[in-house]
């Protein structure tokens, strides 16, 4: 892998269902770097569990991840048979390269790798085909970005009337909070317990990552889908 001028490493990723010998292994390829995107965080292996315990449900979906980074839980859902578009800011280059070594690593050089930056309504955004699930991983790590994340979750979502947006954060401090951001935009929130999914141990896919971090998992949805139903 080519990323710059820092080294290189791997880590895996093993997914496992007790009940049978299903089994996935994930290879992630991170880069000794300041940027956030480079190197897999704690949240990613919480979401890619979720995403692994939903397999059946995300099958032939549309699947879009936002801040993917080193992109764990967008492989997985693409090994899991969906249809998978990975993006991340389109001004940080080196980030989008890291997604495509991460496809590359694990035999999915079909998977589009596209720039799409928070808050921005670029065409990359318009263009964007029907989406059914919107995967993010610790995208609420910098509150300057909340609202720029929550305004293109809830463009998409709007977009798109029954998908859902399925993201994990890591709680750093009671004072940052999304609430009224959820209220602004008309988008409900379901707070999904870790132990439902088997997320919550401090070693989870054969990592450590987890370690005794809060991480919090929701899945939010368009207000508007949650008065249809």
């Amino acid at each position: 892998m080519s990323c710059g001028q820092h080294p290189a490493s791997r880590k895996i990723f093993t997914f496992s269902e007790t009940s049978s010998d299903e089994r996935i292994t994930i290879w992630i390829p991170e880069v000794l770097d300041p940027s956030y995107g480079m190197y897999t965080w704690p949240c990613a292996p919480v979401l890619a569990q979720y995403v692994w315990t939903k397999r059946e449900l995300i099958q032939g979906a549309s699947v879009l991840e936002i801040g993917s980074g080193t992109a764990l839980p967008g492989i997985i859902a693409a090994k899991c048979g969906a249809n998978v578009i990975l993006s991340d800011s389109a001004n940080q280059p080196r980030c989008l390269d890291n997604c495509r070594a991460s496809c590359m690593a694990n035999g999915l050089s079909d998977v589009p790798v596209i720039g799409l930056t928070w808050g921005l309504f670029e065409q990359s955004l318009l263009d964007l085909p029907k989406v059914d699930f919107i995967l993010g991983s610790d995208c609420f790590y910098d509150t300057k970005d909340f609202e720029d994340v929550l305004v293109t979750v809830a463009f998409l979502l709007n977009k798109n009337k029954k998908a859902e947006f399925w993201s994990t954060y890591q709680q750093r401090s009671s004072d940052r909070s999304i609430e009224f951001l959820l209220k602004k935009w008309r988008l409900t929130c379901t707070h999904v317990s870790l132990a439902m999914f088997g997320a919550n141990v401090p070693q989870l896919a054969g990592s450590d990552l987890t370690g005794n971090h809060t991480i919090q998992m929701l899945v939010i949805k368009s207000h508007i889908q949650e008065t249809d139903d």
